[in-house]
């Protein structure tokens, strides 16, 4: 018999016969004032309270991705999709293909901006151009954004409308490109914020309860007015850029407190610092330089690093340091102990042995992109061949002790929660390819953990923000658990997603 922990006297509804991961009798989960207050055998149930029969259905604890780029991803929706392109030609190939049957014609340079996403330059044979894109877009104004944003590729006309110099390659890289991200997302709020509507939608039918947003602006205003709309998919940590630091910390703001008029959706998240490039642009940090030359881009020094950590403590910010390049991730551990602070690394994607133990010893939080893993693999065997064995180093963060949390970076992977704990478990898609250095895989449970703020299962005292399944996510195959079926998602005992129960 479970013995039951009382969190209010009655409860507001019943999930009915639902089952644990790994557990074989069912049980009823009771709700209560937005958390689970109780769980007992599967048996009476009081009067007058709503029932939801779940006929043997596993409940699992609602999924956060911890790193997205929330408009980002809903506008990545409505623009033309790059990812399939091998090369910088077959990417101006899908851009004809797009303007083929377009009106207005091209040459309409008045028309708005025409906007790809996700090419991935670094792996291809040949590279972008600006005559190349010139010759296909025939002055209609045109800006490509690599898939891990760090990159823009853009024809003569787009150039000229926003201002900017590129030489022949036509590309622009790091803070210029982000610059020119922003101007491009710069579309009405009401047609943002419907798409992003449409997106949360999409990611609550996929368990997600919450997100960080790590959107390169200020945040909080911007999912104010969302609430204040009607959103209600889930719930968001509003992450904060150095370059607002001081506008937060005048207004009292500290990472984790909710804000007024979030309606309880809305917390203050992380302080995200940007001190190094990626691999897809060849700018991520190194201690040893790429095959073309250089060590890529350390963006903020470690005594800069060291001294933002420290205004972040004195303020009650959590830092979120991006640490891609083994280089960057040695100067962002350095900084952390020396400003005697703990946080997050965000994407840790390459580290130096030596350096594992530091994540443990430090208490940091690894906020890891597993589907990275297998987007990268060629990028990675190309540009640190030899030393990938701790490349997306998983277990070897975990062994280390640190806290891992998983998410997407969305838009440069989907949002979605199965995706990322698919590739952190079998290092492989069902693509036909091995699974690369399985050696760093987690286990499914050590998976859900990661992916559940810690919770791992569903207990009494927890929030209701749960996930409903159609099978044992611990016993399930590598292929279903990939593309499982989510039958509801509840948001402190809210419905926010629900099909056939």
């Amino acid at each position: 018999m479970r013995a039951p922990v009382d969190v209010a006297s009655r409860p507001d509804l019943i999930l009915a016969s639902a089952r644990l991961p790994g557990a074989v009798d069912s049980c009823d989960l009771h709700i209560a004032d937005g958390a689970v207050s109780r769980i007992t055998d599967a048996g009476p149930r009081p009067a007058g309270v709503p029932v939801v029969e779940l006929d043997g259905r596993y409940v699992i604890p609602g999924l956060w991705d911890e790193h997205v780029h929330m408009t980002q991803w809903a506008l990545n929706a409505n623009r033309i999709d790059l990812s399939g392109a091998g090369t910088a030609r077959e990417a101006a190939d899908v851009v004809r293909s797009y303007l083929a049957g377009r009106s207005p014609a091209p040459e309409d340079r008045s028309a708005p901006t025409l906007v790809g996403v996700g090419f991935r330059d670094a792996v291809w044979a040949d590279a972008p151009s600006l005559e190349l894109l010139d010759v296909v877009t025939q002055g209609l104004p045109t800006a490509l954004i690599s898939h891990d944003l760090h990159c823009v590729w853009l024809n003569s006309a787009a150039a000229q409308r926003y201002g900017v110099a590129v030489d022949a390659s036509g590309l622009l890289r790091e803070e210029p490109a982000f610059g020119l991200t922003r101007e491009l997302g710069k579309l009405p709020d009401a047609v943002v914020d419907l798409w992003v509507r449409e997106s949360a939608d999409a990611a609550a039918a996929r368990g997600i309860v919450g997100i960080v947003d790590f959107e390169m602006t200020w945040n909080r205003d911007v999912w104010l007015r969302r609430v204040a709309g009607g959103f209600d998919s889930f719930r968001v940590d509003a992450g904060v850029y150095p370059q607002d630091l001081d506008r937060a910390i005048a207004e009292g703001l500290r990472t984790g407190e909710d804000v007024p008029g979030g309606a309880g959706l809305l917390r203050v998240g992380p302080l995200k610092v940007l001190i190094d490039g990626s691999l897809n642009t060849r700018t991520a940090y190194c201690v040893d330089p790429y095959p073309h030359g250089g060590r890529g881009l350390l963006t903020v020094s470690e005594p800069e690093l060291q001294s933002l950590l420290g205004r972040a403590r004195d303020a009650g910010f959590v830092p979120a340091v991006h640490a891609i390049g083994d280089g960057a991730n040695e100067v962002a551990l350095n900084a952390f102990a020396a400003a005697g602070i703990s946080g997050r690394i965000e994407h840790a994607q390459f580290v130096r042995s030596q350096d594992f133990a530091r994540f443990g010893e430090l208490g940091l939080t690894a906020s890891v992109q597993p589907a990275h893993a297998l987007d990268d693999r060629d990028a990675a065997d190309a540009n640190w061949a030899g030393r990938t064995d701790r490349a997306f180093p998983l277990r070897s963060l975990l062994a280390a002790g640190a806290t891992l949390a998983l998410g997407s970076d969305a838009p440069v992977a989907p949002l979605e929660p199965w995706t990322a704990m698919s590739a952190a478990t079998t290092r492989a898609r069902q693509d036909g390819r091995g699974p690369w250095h399985p050696e760093q895989s987690l286990t499914r449970q050590e998976a859900l953990t990661a992916s559940t703020r810690g919770r791992g299962g569903v207990r009494a005292g927890d929030p209701a923000d749960l996930v409903v399944l159609d099978g044992d996510p611990l016993g399930v195959s590598d292929a279903v658990f990939a593309a499982m079926p989510v039958a509801a998602t509840l948001l402190a005992g809210r419905f926010t997603h629900r099909r056939g129960v």
